[in-house]
């Protein structure tokens, strides 16, 4: 099969692979169906992280079962699934107390950009879908395996209530599929803070009912004139970096939350800056699987569009051109087809 792999910052190419294999009983073998390029994979990209020895990307899959170990029964061969970019068995005490992207037996997903990926711990990490779903549904269950579930739980995280006042910082796939999460949980005020237009256009479709184009302390400032010099009850960070982190905790009322779900890059937080402002903090790797079958049912159901992020689709063997397009920001998020 072929597949990208990583060279070096700014270095994707798409190269024949060794087709994936049974390695444990609790893995399955999917092909995909639809795949893309995330945000948190221009991190490498740009030199942010080291690339070490070439190696395949790529986190994000919907896909047909081919093959499934032997102690697989949830998902059986010719079946629709989705998945989570973390895998989890789901009945460790992790998973049963709703945090499966921290499975005492996890492993995060990596080669997803190819024609074949290995699932590992398949029967708690897959969900199947009653039947194959019309492909005009496939981008958005891609977003469920990630972004919006990612969006989803900046959301809970930051503790997003009926007519509460949330603020997204980042207009990213996440950052956008934050705003649906906010408007499904009820917040009356959606905030985005967004400096370009696409994706200002883009949030207000999806329920933003403000945008702020500042950043930085001017940001801030804007928030708190727009909540009464008060700040939000809730703010999403997802973006990942120093300023975004700081722009969020500022951001954010006496009492309020932040749920920040961006992979920090240099991000220090003041304990005494923090203590003193009474602003809750919650966050990490999102627990995707915990919500993969309601949000599957909103897509299905028409109830959210979290596809309409996908604003480049190219094929698979193009996968080089969907990182230079989201890297040079003419994209917002590529959609891969094999």
């Amino acid at each position: 099969m072929r597949g990208a792999m990583i060279h070096a910052p700014g270095d994707v190419r798409f190269e024949p692979l060794n087709a994936p294999q049974i390695l444990h009983p609790t893995d399955a073998i999917i092909r995909t169906a639809v795949t893309c390029v995330c945000g948190s994979d221009l991190w490498p990209y740009r030199g942010a992280e080291p690339i070490g020895e070439p190696h395949p990307m790529g986190h994000e899959y919907v896909g047909f079962i081919e093959e499934v170990g032997s102690e697989v029964t949830s998902v059986r061969p010719g079946q629709f699934v989705v998945g989570s970019f973390a895998t989890s068995d789901n009945t460790c005490a992790n998973c049963r107390n709703g945090f499966p992207s921290n499975c005492l037996h996890r492993e995060f997903m990596s080669t997803c950009q190819a024609e074949y990926v290995r699932i590992p711990n398949a029967q708690g990490t897959l969900v199947a879908t009653d039947e194959v779903p019309d492909e005009e549904f496939w981008p958005g269950l891609l977003a469920v395996s990630d972004v919006m579930g990612t969006g989803w739980w900046a959301a809970d995280a930051a503790e997003v209530r009926p007519g509460s006042t949330a603020v997204v910082v980042g207009d990213g796939a996440v950052g956008l599929c934050g705003v649906i999460a906010a408007k499904e949980m009820g917040a009356e005020r959606i905030i985005a803070m967004s400096r370009h237009e696409s994706r200002q256009q883009l949030a207000l479709e999806f329920g933003a009912t403000d945008v702020v184009t500042e950043r930085g302390e001017e940001g801030v400032e804007r928030i708190k004139e727009l909540t009464g010099g008060i700040g939000a009850d809730s703010v999403l960070e997802c973006v990942g970096t120093a300023q975004a982190m700081s722009q969020a905790l500022h951001s954010a009322r006496p009492g309020g939350s932040v749920g920040f779900v961006g992979v920090p890059h240099d991000v220090a937080v003041d304990g005494q800056e923090l203590f003193f402002s009474h602003v809750g903090l919650r966050g990490g790797p999102a627990p995707v699987r915990r919500y993969l079958p309601d949000l599957i049912d909103r897509v299905l159901t028409r109830r959210i569009d979290p596809g309409k992020v996908f604003d480049l689709t190219l094929r698979l063997d193009q996968v080089a051109e969907g990182y230079k397009a989201m890297d040079e920001r003419r994209a917002i998020k590529t959609l891969l087809t094999p």
